[in-house]
């Protein structure tokens, strides 16, 4: 979630500035919200770049884009699956510009960013697109699997694809961030919009996501900042069911909008993607200065 929440990102802000209470203003805070304010501006001087989807060639397994040609040096190749980006709400796949190229420069050779329609108004049917893709991406790569990593709703949707669509059976780890798994109650106004709703508690989108589960065979990962204003509660941004093997990293010092962003994210995301185990626990926080 975008450009449409850019009130909320600064309303604990706002909140803490009134008369009287400046002297015990978090620096932590602080720190956070001028960082949001940055990313945002820098993204949406990228965002026309992400309007239209990537151009995508088949690529023979073990082979891909020519590291010399890109202008970037690159560690060795890792093994792994194509890795798929999922946006955010009214956003696009600029999003995941510097995350892709740190995934890139640490070996992964296959990495897709995908752009779902920003008048999608239904979690299913988007996941049910999202799943049309995927199977796509295996037939033109050969890999019977993909990894995927989501932010905020593009999190939300490539788990209601995976839980509720048989999309286990595509998805190897599915790594979130920033997404309202129990459903996040930021900013009444806008529920307005179909698929707001959707991510509210106690909807039917989320009453699905919270039914039994048993057999799937994804892994999950969930990024969450305690700093994260658009997640009420914050906790609503972990992921806890009785049948998934999810494991949640709390991120420390930076919001919703740093979370695909950050080095020291993507460090956690080219951990939890290298670590394919069930059940690794190898990192439980992430403390960014």
């Amino acid at each position: 979630m975008k450009v449409t929440g850019v009130l909320p990102l600064f309303l604990p802000l706002c909140r803490r500035l009134w008369p009287g209470r400046i002297a015990g203003l978090s620096v932590a805070l602080l720190k956070a919200t001028a960082l949001e304010a940055a990313i945002l501006a820098g993204h949406l001087l990228l965002y026309p770049t992400g309007l239209v989807q990537e151009r995508r060639a088949a690529l023979p397994p073990g082979e891909g884009p020519d590291p010399a040609a890109a202008g970037t040096a690159r560690l060795p190749v890792r093994s792994g699956p194509p890795v798929v980006l999922l946006h955010g709400f009214i956003d696009n796949r600029s999003v995941f510009v510097l995350l892709r190229r740190s995934l890139v420069q640490h070996g992964r050779q296959r990495v897709e960013s995908l752009n779902y329609s920003p008048l999608t108004c239904d979690i299913r049917a988007a996941a049910e697109l999202l799943g049309r893709h995927i199977d796509e991406i295996c037939e033109r790569t050969g890999s019977t699997r993909v990894d995927i990593v989501g932010h905020s709703l593009g999190g939300l949707i490539a788990r209601y694809y995976v839980q509720c669509l048989g999309g286990d059976l595509r998805v190897r780890i599915l790594v979130t961030l920033g997404t309202p798994h129990a459903g996040t109650r930021v900013a009444p106004l806008a529920n307005a919009h179909p698929i707001v709703r959707q991510m509210r508690p106690g909807s039917e989108v989320i009453e699905e996501l919270s039914r039994p589960a048993p057999g799937c065979r994804t892994r999950f990962v969930s990024f969450w900042s305690d700093l994260d204003s658009l997640m009420v509660p914050l906790e609503t941004a972990c992921l806890e069911h009785p049948d998934l093997d999810a494991q949640n990293v709390r991120v420390t010092g930076i919001g919703h909008l740093a979370l695909p962003v950050h080095p020291a994210v993507a460090t956690g995301i080219r951990e939890a993607l290298d670590s394919a185990r069930p059940g690794d626990r190898r990192a439980d926080g992430l403390t960014v200065a």
